[in-house]
């Protein structure tokens, strides 16, 4: 999940698409999207461990420009 900072800066936007086009590509994205309330998004991935959901997560251009802050969550999903 991701939340708009007070720095946030829309120039970020378009390679945060890019950054979720690759990671579509690579077969590890499920699904994403903005919160109504434009406050922010999310992203569900796939990865082989919560440390490496993060080291993911941190290479998203809008975390990395300090334009939104990103929390990880492990999801212990039942089918």
């Amino acid at each position: 999940m991701t939340t708009r900072t007070e720095n946030f800066n829309t120039a970020y936007v378009p390679d945060h698409y890019d950054f979720l086009d690759r990671l579509k590509a690579e077969n590890r994205l499920e699904m994403y999207g903005p919160f109504s309330d434009e406050t922010g998004g999310a992203y569900l991935i796939r990865a082989h461990s919560l440390e490496e959901a993060k080291q993911i997560g941190q290479s998203d251009p809008l975390i990395e420009s300090g334009s939104s802050a990103l929390v990880v969550k492990e999801w212990l999903t039942k089918e």
